[in-house]
């Protein structure tokens, strides 16, 4: 009896010794939802501000992008004491967020892996020691102008320079053919209507794509459209987006957990000599704001 009391106590210890230890490997390794957002309480359907103290306290925020793994969060500010566009990146570490410090790491747009650093024209791989030096992406991206995004099989999407003159562009495809890149292909006349067309993101399976642009039919200023890719491929008619208003939105994104959408709201404000300039903060809302749009089979 008391050899069976014994193993049942030492089996308790080791239970509660592993259990222990992993929460311990847990805690320091994985985020929880809260936490992966700054300690932001998520939104519902109606959009909010996102941690406004933390990326945006001046309204000088421009555009914003957490990695793959939720760790990292980059963003840039621009306006007000930011004389000249400034990037900055706040890091996970020792089970929390640190200050933001300002980094080289423009707009970065990541692989479905994390492995690669998409920046721009160029692009960075991971090596033991971090990242690589930067790599240029390769002559489809000659004329590409505002945003660029990825799907999971590779193809990127991007804003590319039109040769119309100032406010014109398009969006256009490059899909990854046996690891190179294929001329960069013009979305349709539907999607490539209106000025200021921006800032595309592709759905992980290409199933949707949003963008901002500025239309006749918008409310002023740029707005966030999206297109869902019907049954045969093609793409099903723009619609704007019910988290539009009479400011500007634009740079819309969704989360590498697939949970919420994000975009940036803002306003031109006029400086005495008559130049502009743009104020906007970061924005948040749940991803059903998409899926309540999506076409019914």
């Amino acid at each position: 009896m008391k050899t069976t009391k014994l193993l049942i106590l030492a089996l308790a210890i080791s239970v509660n010794t592993v259990f222990a230890q992993e929460k311990t490997e847990n805690n320091a390794s994985h985020l929880t939802v809260e936490n992966s957002y700054f300690g932001e309480k998520p939104p519902g359907l109606i959009p909010k501000i996102f941690a406004p103290k933390i990326v945006s306290p001046e309204g000088s925020f421009e555009g914003g992008k957490f990695s793959r793994d939720m760790k990292e969060y980059y963003f840039s500010r621009k306006n007000g004491k930011y004389k000249r566009r400034t990037f900055f990146v706040i890091r996970y570490e020792n089970n929390s967020w640190g200050k933001e410090s300002e980094t080289d790491i423009r707009w970065p747009q990541f692989s479905e892996d994390g492995n690669i650093m998409y920046l721009g024209k160029e692009y960075r791989e991971r090596t033991d020691t971090g990242w690589s030096e930067p790599k240029k992406q390769g002559e489809f991206m000659k004329n590409q102008a505002h945003g660029t995004s990825f799907s999971s099989n590779g193809t990127c999407y991007f804003g590319f320079k039109e040769k119309k003159g100032r406010g014109y562009g398009s969006i256009r495809y490059s899909r990854l053919i046996d690891g190179k890149r294929e001329t960069p292909v013009k979305m349709n006349k539907d999607i490539n209507t209106g000025r200021w067309i921006a800032h595309p993101f592709i759905a992980p399976d290409e199933s949707y794509m949003m963008w901002d642009v500025v239309r006749e039919d918008g409310y002023g200023q740029a707005d966030i459209y999206i297109s869902f890719k019907q049954k045969d491929g093609s793409w099903g008619k723009s619609m704007i987006m019910g988290i539009n208003t009479e400011l500007q939105e634009s740079a819309p994104s969704v989360t590498h957990d697939g949970k919420y959408f994000f975009f940036t709201r803002g306003n031109w404000e006029i400086k005495e000599d008559g130049s502009t300039y743009y104020i906007g903060k970061r924005y948040w809302v749940d991803i059903k704001v998409i899926e309540n749009m999506r076409p019914k089979e």
